[in-house]
């Protein structure tokens, strides 16, 4: 496990920390397949240290914070790691279910703030004007992300009508045969990427299509296969990622595009109403 940056970091730079930093690294040496998925302030706790002081910690050995230094500790476990191991460390016998709520929802926060210091609103509005200019738009999300992708598809596609989710892998080949410069595809992926998903936005990029990435960090997979990317935070403390910052992105995109070109969906919308109450959509 030392032999990861992270670790080496902390081991290069003990020697010249003040105590209450040392404190912090010999906790997270010795504690090092648990740490990873520790809020800043439970690491306080159990390594007798004020929150704040885990903050400056992580600054100290170069990194842009908490959530970063955090992002690279699970980096580091993650590789040999499975989704049962994870749940397994995540898991205190004791805990309370409204210990939990409490937990989650603060850890969702965190996300968002993280995400919206983070997000790029240049990279934003280009990926919004990419969405109005493009002839088709595909969506790749497997697994879990198919959820955003999903909710993606369901709004562009009602606005743009030119919208589709690719959610048979095998059938890729066929969906993307004539893909061309005019068309977008947005890929969604977070870790434990799906190869596929990786493949496919290799492939699309290659063909020579405007490509965008969701994912969870600049270190994704994803990243180099992305003309833009839009980054969102998604750590909890649990084996699954939390999709509340990544859905922000997902509602926000939707919520510009539309008001980018409100006159024209404004008098679609007027039209579905119609035909939403000449076939009885919605409860009344």
């Amino acid at each position: 496990m030392f032999e990861s940056d992270v670790y080496q970091r902390i081991i290069t730079k003990q020697e010249q920390m003040s105590k209450s930093h040392k404190k912090i690294a010999r906790y997270i040496l010795n504690n090092g397949e648990t740490v990873p998925f520790l809020t800043a302030s439970k690491l306080a706790k159990y390594s007798g240290v004020a929150e704040s002081t885990i903050v400056r910690f992580a600054y100290h050995i170069g990194y842009e914070g908490y959530p970063d230094f955090q992002r690279h500790l699970q980096e580091a476990l993650q590789k040999r790691m499975t989704s049962a191991e994870v749940l397994r460390r995540t898991t205190n016998e004791g805990e309370q279910v409204e210990d939990v709520v409490t937990e989650v929802l603060s850890d969702d926060i965190q996300n968002l703030k993280t995400t919206l210091h983070q997000i790029d609103p240049h990279q934003f509005e280009m990926v919004v004007r990419d969405m109005i200019e493009a002839e088709r738009i595909y969506i790749i999300a497997y697994r879990s992300a198919a959820s955003l992708g999903s909710f993606l598809e369901f709004y562009l596609d009602l606005v743009l009508q030119n919208t589709e989710m690719i959610r048979q892998s095998d059938s890729v080949s066929e969906h993307l045969l004539d893909i061309s410069e005019k068309d977008l595809v947005i890929g969604l992926g977070f870790s434990r990427y799906t190869k596929r998903t990786v493949e496919v936005m290799k492939y699309v990029k290659e063909k020579g299509a405007k490509t965008v990435v969701v994912t969870d960090h600049l270190l994704s997979p994803l990243v180099p296969y992305g003309d833009r990317q839009l980054v969102a935070a998604t750590e909890i403390n649990s084996f699954i990622d939390s999709f509340s910052a990544p859905m922000s992105i997902v509602s926000a995109l939707i919520t510009a595009l539309t008001r980018s070109e409100h006159k024209k969906i404004e008098k679609r919308l007027s039209e579905l109403e119609g035909l939403w109450e000449t076939f009885d959509v919605f409860y009344d």
